[in-house]
């Protein structure tokens, strides 16, 4: 007999949904000048720099990576309507969001070859993001079956 943890299945895909609402909203506001104040010219060059700035004038930002936020957003939604969705999502954006930590890391990568802004604050919170998102898509999925003789 199974006993099943609902406390982090809730988790899980509240984490899907506020991941989701925060990214649709970025997605929208990397396009909005008001929001998005172009970049310092003392920002690293990029070759994409269609709608290059500074969300709330600290995240970088593109087209590209406003596209990015925008469509993880509407993914993070989608997942939250269950636990498997919410599940998987959890592990993408780990995933993604590690590799896109790593690449900030290094200097030659931050740019992700001019395409693709990663560096300065979004180092910090796609590490968070990243961090949480392994959290519940490897190690607290482990515990949301609990056996009733390891529980006792």
């Amino acid at each position: 007999m199974m006993s099943i943890n609902y406390d982090l299945i809730k988790v899980t895909r509240y984490f899907a949904l506020i991941v989701g609402v925060a990214f649709v909203l970025a997605g929208i506001a990397g396009f909005l000048p008001f929001f998005t104040p172009p970049a310092p010219q003392d920002a690293p060059h990029l070759s994409m720099d269609a709608n290059y700035g500074f969300l709330l004038g600290m995240f970088p930002v593109n087209m590209l990576h406003s596209l990015f936020h925008f469509s993880i957003g509407i993914f993070g939604l989608y997942a939250f309507r269950n636990y498997s969705t919410a599940f998987l999502f959890s592990r993408f954006l780990g995933i993604i969001l590690g590799i896109f930590t790593i690449m900030g890391l290094i200097p030659q990568l931050n740019t992700t070859f001019g395409l693709f802004p990663l560096f300065g604050h979004d180092i910090w919170l796609h590490g968070l993001e990243a961090v949480i998102g392994i959290y519940l898509g490897f190690f607290a999925s482990k515990s949301i079956q609990i056996s009733d003789e390891k529980a006792a």
